[in-house]
This record gives C-alpha cells, sequence and structure tokens, in this order.
C-alpha cells in the first residue's frame, strides 16, 4: 500500500485493486483533513478515539473475569490508581493523576467502588479525605493482573520488536497531551459568547425606537 499527494494538497490513499491490476483510490481528505498535516492528525485523532473504546472494553471484560461488578473504563482505572503503590490519594491526587476535572463524576464512581467493596474511605473535611483499596479490592486487583499477564501481555509479547515501540507510543501520547492541554487551554482563554441578545435590548437598540428618539433629542 502506498500513499500519493495530489497537487491540491490532500492525501490520497493507493490500495490495491483487483486481479486485473485496478487500482481503488482512497480520498482521506474531508472538513477536518484539508492538507496532508491535518489528515495524518485526523488519521491519530481517529485511532486514539478507536484505541481509547477498545481499552475500556478490554478493562470491563478483564474485570468482570474476576468479580461480578460493571464498570466503566474510568472506573476500572481508578480503582487501579488508587491501589498504586498501596499509597492512600485524596480526591485531588486521583483528579491529577488521571489528568481529569470531573469531580462530580469521580465522586460517584467512587461510591460506587466502596459500595462493591474494594474502596475504603478515610478520614473527614475536604482536605483529610483519603481513599485506599480494601482486602478485597488488593485481591481484585491481583486477580486482574494476572488476567492481565496472561492476555494481554501475552499478546504484546508476541509481536516482534514491540517494547521499543511501546516506549515510544508512550512518550508520543504524554507530548500530544501535552499539546491538547495547551491547545485547549488557549481555546478557553479567547473563547466568545455566542448567546443570543434579549428581544428586549434588540427592542431598546432599534433604530426609531423611544430610547434612539430620546437620544437624538
Amino acid at each position: 500500500m502506498r500513499v500519493l499527494r495530489r497537487q491540491s494538497g490532500s492525501r490520497v490513499m493507493k490500495t490495491k485493486g483487483n486481479s486485473t491490476g485496478t487500482e481503488a483510490a482512497v480520498d482521506r481528505s474531508w472538513h477536518l483533513a484539508r492538507n496532508p498535516l491535518e489528515v495524518d492528525v485526523a488519521e491519530l485523532e481517529y485511532a486514539l478515539m478507536r484505541g481509547f473504546e477498545a481499552f475500556g472494553r478490554w478493562q470491563g471484560e478483564c474485570l468482570a473475569s474476576v468479580i461480578d461488578l460493571v464498570a466503566s473504563g474510568p472506573e476500572n482505572a481508578m480503582l487501579h490508581i488508587i491501589r498504586m503503590h498501596d499509597r492512600p490519594k485524596t480526591i485531588k491526587d486521583l483528579a491529577r493523576l488521571a489528568n481529569r476535572e470531573d469531580i462530580p463524576n469521580m465522586q460517584y464512581s467512587l461510591r460506587k467502588l466502596i459500595g462493591a467493596g474494594l474502596v475504603v474511605r478515610n478520614g473527614s473535611g475536604r482536605s483529610g479525605v483519603t481513599y485506599s483499596v480494601t482486602d478485597k479490592g488488593r485481591e481484585v486487583t491481583d486477580r486482574y493482573a494476572d488476567v492481565r499477564a496472561s492476555l494481554l501481555i501475552k499478546a504484546v509479547q508476541s509481536v516482534p520488536n514491540f517494547q521499543s515501540r511501546l516506549q515510544e507510543a508512550a512518550a508520543t501520547l504524554d507530548l500530544l497531551t501535552g499539546i491538547y492541554e495547551q491547545a485547549a487551554r488557549t481555546a478557553a482563554t479567547h473563547r466568545r459568547y455566542h448567546g443570543q441578545p434579549s428581544q428586549s435590548g434588540l427592542a431598546a437598540e432599534a433604530p426609531g425606537s423611544s430610547t434612539s428618539g430620546a437620544t437624538g433629542r
């Protein structure tokens, strides 16, 4: 398979055709992919979205194999982050480590994990509350690690030279995280209000209204 670039700058993917030797061209340009660089970024973003969904399904199925609990990908990740280094963590710690800011959703997930007997809440007050895994949570996460090693890690090991590619991918994703964070911060800084003015405001500014007439006197 080879990639050709048209004079207009959009990317066309050439794929092998049928036995007659004809080739079918797939134009990968669209409204978010108007030039070769945008095509590359869009392809990566789609890969990220597909990978995220696949990762979430894997987390759910792996957890379901060791405990009868339906948990989302973020809830699964939260459980393992709480267990990480066996160190109690505040909700601010969890938000920082997971790069999240949706605290109400995190609080809901914590209540769910606590209700399942996997996590315990310690302390009181806004700054004194920490979360850690229970004995049951430790057992479940250990069994999860065993299933992960026998299925996922074994599959990764079957790909030649994949470990170095994983290290490069992790570094690239960390770099992209910073780029997206900065871009989001800039977009938020310069965001404009797009609301519609009220009807009373329109009437007050309309030509010939009493307000404009009084101003002209």
